[in-house]
């Protein structure tokens, strides 16, 4: 299956909290959407695994994602190495999307950072027709595949973005996809430890983080990304 846009999560909910609107919208185009996790969120204070594997699920339900994978690696242990990279570069080859968003450049959580280097590095080396992705028993070529343009979504810092994405209309989908992981967030009647993300606080920080980038471009709600070159149009034209 070939994708218009792939989203990486270092954790099963970072895509949604980072790009969720943006995703709905790209869906809603008609565009082949899919989310892959590069690990389960073993670590996490609150839930299990098990209970993030389910989450995830229902969130890609709503959202109406093509795909949802994980990559099991380890939380809070995966390393931007070869074998790491060519895990990932796997699967770009095997979607082909033509454009990649992943995890924040850099954010309070360690593996959003190294998440985000190492599907970078991974999108590039995808490109080159010397790496060879067959596993030992396995004679399948696979070709080589570099997407268009890879972009950082906005996590728990504050970055100034490069791209900001009018989703206006698309917040209630967004909402629902991250409070479909109800073992992490704000939850009253939750006997589980408090997190960084458990408050009421942080839940409506997603809200009102989109409704500042929204003002700041002029309609209601927007999501930012970071990029890693210059954002080309054909004409000024195509700038809203």
């Amino acid at each position: 299956m070939k994708l218009d846009l792939l989203v990486f999560g270092a954790h099963p909910d970072d895509a949604e909290l980072g790009a969720g609107a943006t995703i709905a919208k790209t869906v809603a185009a008609g565009k082949k959407v899919g989310i892959i996790d590069l690990t389960r969120g073993e670590l996490g204070t609150r839930g299990t695994a098990e209970i993030r594997d389910r989450e995830a699920a229902k969130a890609a339900e709503i959202l109406g994602l093509a795909i949802r994978e994980n990559m099991g690696f380890a939380d809070g242990f995966f390393r931007n190495d070869r074998e790491h990279q060519l895990a990932i570069i796997r699967q770009i080859r095997r979607f082909r999307p033509e454009r990649v968003l992943c995890n924040a450049v850099d954010d309070r959580h360690i593996d959003h950072g190294r998440g985000s280097s190492l599907v970078s590095d991974a999108c590039f080396l995808s490109g080159l027709v010397k790496i060879d992705t067959r596993l030992e028993g396995d004679d399948h070529w696979q070709e080589p595949w570099r997407p268009k343009q890879v972009y950082h979504y906005i996590q728990w810092k504050n970055l100034v973005p490069d791209v900001v994405v009018d989703v206006t209309g698309f917040m209630e989908k967004k909402l629902e996809a991250i409070h479909a992981y109800a073992s992490q967030f704000f939850d009253p009647d939750s006997e589980e430890p408090e997190t960084p993300i458990s408050s009421r606080n942080f839940t409506d920080s997603v809200s009102y983080r989109a409704r500042d980038l929204g003002r700041l471009i002029g309609v209601e709600y927007a999501e930012g990304f970071t990029a890693e070159r210059p954002v080309a149009v054909d004409s000024l034209e195509q700038l809203i």
